[in-house]
């Protein structure tokens, strides 16, 4: 074990045979190292920094009907809501008067925001925080849509692949194309976006031989940033029987891709620390150095129900903004409020 963890130190790189043993065999003395190494590596890259983002949860209607999502779109108990534009503003003010430098504007995938409602929203967040970094996360779209908000001022693009194994994705996915949502992420590198992708630890049926394919996936993707969260049952979707994910493997899959990909941005995910009080600690210790904390307001916040649990996360952002900085740093690293853009990115904008 110590051999396979030391060449995934050294070289960033594991065969698909080491990364199953890695997964498979692991012990309390080797996540240690493991734990260790990932947390050298994104200090050699970043340093101590751990970048705050600000979530915008500006719509929870949904045309999918992933089976493990709260937000799917026949879940008929849920309360919906959108926001408008002037809303949507009024949470990028108040964050950036808190001192967010990036936004990240999320919902599921809604036809009703239509392209020009976007653009249009894009545009004036830009032209009123123009040093600020914007975010989507909004679903699968067409590649001219894709372009035209890039061309009005997004910056990235969160899309997580879920699971990288076809049939397991389109079985939890019904009437969705695996092949489609790879191409988009493709299309999305292609336009310029700062991508991020991700999966699911702990998905009903999920082998570790699937965990395995969703690294080597993010590997050759090779994208900015990597979500990873593990697997939290919803009380009104089909899936509302089936157990929670690992919160343990789901840090080791986070040490590993900090290893596999030592210059990525890597979330502590809201999902980890909703299973798990302590997980942003740990996700830290293990490689992570991204935060992401919730400016919805707070009436609307409780309805963003995508698994059970998120809702009871609903602090006030100023109160939870708090007590985020204050983990960070009790936890021996730097708040940076900053854009946080991918360090490729950011030695761009120095030359």
């Amino acid at each position: 074990m110590k051999k396979i963890l030391n060449k995934l130190y050294s070289t960033n790189n594991l065969e698909r045979r080491e990364l199953i043993k890695l997964l498979s065999s692991i012990d309390n003395k080797h996540k240690k190292i493991l734990f260790e190494y990932a947390d050298i590596v994104r200090k050699k890259i970043y340093g101590k920094k751990v970048f705050l983002r600000g979530i915008i949860e500006f719509s929870n209607y949904c045309k999918n009907s992933c089976m493990y999502c709260g937000l799917y779109a026949s879940n008929k108990i849920i309360n919906r809501y959108r926001m408008s534009k002037f809303e949507i503003m009024e949470c990028c003010k108040k964050g950036y008067e808190m001192g967010y430098r990036t936004f990240v504007l999320q919902s599921g995938e809604d036809p009703y925001y239509t392209d020009e409602m976007l653009k249009s929203t894009i545009s004036s967040i830009k032209h009123a925080f123009p040093d600020a970094a914007i975010t989507l996360s909004i679903g699968e779209r067409t590649k001219l849509s894709f372009n035209m908000l890039f061309n009005a001022g997004a910056d990235r693009y969160l899309l997580r692949h879920e699971a990288a194994e076809k049939n397991l994705y389109e079985k939890l996915h019904p009437h969705m194309s695996h092949d489609n949502r790879i191409n988009c992420l493709k299309i999305l590198k292609d336009i310029g976006y700062q991508v991020g992708a991700g999966f699911i630890v702990g998905l009903p049926n999920q082998s570790l031989e699937d965990i395995v394919e969703d690294l080597m996936f993010l590997k050759n993707l090779n994208p900015h940033m990597v979500g990873i969260g593990p697997f939290i049952s919803h009380p009104q979707t089909p899936l509302k029987n089936s157990p929670n994910g690992s919160v343990d493997m789901t840090i080791i899959c986070l040490s590993i891709i900090r290893l596999l990909l030592p210059h990525v941005l890597l979330p502590a995910t809201t999902a980890l620390r909703c299973l798990d009080a302590h997980s942003w600690e740990r996700s830290l210790k293990a490689g992570a150095n991204v935060i992401m904390t919730n400016l919805t307001p707070q009436e609307q916040r409780k309805k963003y129900d995508i698994y059970k649990g998120k809702g009871n996360t609903a602090d006030n952002a100023n109160t939870l903004t708090v007590e985020v900085k204050d983990l960070i740093k009790n936890a021996g690293y730097e708040v940076d409020m900053g854009r946080g853009d991918h360090i490729s990115i950011s030695k761009l904008s120095l030359i």
